[in-house]
């Protein structure tokens, strides 16, 4: 069965998602149902992944969430996109450390096509952007996108997240990733005023180049 990409409208709630990825994970599993690229946009809330440390929440003024998938404290919420990638690995071949790449490859090749050079960094998960120049700002790394997945029977769940134009406020309450000594930014705060609609093509087209087609290629 060939790859199925959705965009969901409007604000998806947490625990939503969560039942409609362990359910689809479940029949992939089973050669019930398709792979699934799902894209969303959650309403204001914090998750914690496996290895969140209550320190890193500083201020609980969101719901938050415990979640299955790795990593530690992130924000979700409107102008954020997030895509949750439901893939065979039996198929696509068992190796976690390279499907995460891969998750990293799709982030540098989307936000390459709005010309931004979106960056690995040792130590650090996720997708960093360099702020070069001479303002305030120089010299300064942040993170653009976050990676926090699951892996079950092989077959993945949860995914990534990229920031389009979400409140960046919204981050002060916990310690992103668990990283202190950077922050956070999104395209609109990079001076590109790109719509979600530019973005979700931007990804579609970009998932095909690492992973291969959809359904609707």
């Amino acid at each position: 069965m060939p790859l199925e990409w959705r965009i969901e409208r409007g604000l998806t709630p947490y625990p939503q998602a969560v039942a409609v990825m362990e359910e689809r994970a479940a029949a992939i599993a089973d050669g019930r149902a398709a792979e699934l690229v799902w894209l969303v946009e959650h309403p204001p809330i914090y998750t914690a992944g496996t290895s969140a440390k209550d320190s890193d929440l500083l201020d609980a003024r969101f719901p938050v969430f415990k979640s299955g998938r790795g990593g530690q404290f992130t924000y979700h919420g409107p102008g954020q996109r997030v895509g949750y990638v439901m893939l065979d690995l039996k198929r696509r071949g068992p190796d976690v450390r390279a499907y995460v790449r891969s998750l990293e490859d799709w982030l540098i090749a989307t936000l390459a096509q709005f010309n931004v050079k979106g960056e690995r960094r040792d130590g650090r998960v996720g997708i960093w952007v360099a702020r070069p120049g001479l303002t305030s700002e120089a010299g300064r790394e942040d993170k653009i996108a976050a990676i926090g997945v699951r892996v079950r029977r092989w077959v993945t769940f949860h995914g990534i997240s990229l920031n389009v134009d979400p409140d960046l406020a919204h981050f002060g309450g916990i310690v992103p990733c668990g990283v202190r000594e950077h922050g956070v930014t999104s395209l609109h705060d990079l001076g590109l005023p790109v719509t979600m609609a530019d973005v979700d093509v931007a990804l579609k087209t970009a998932f095909a180049e690492v992973f291969g087609p959809s359904a609707s290629d």
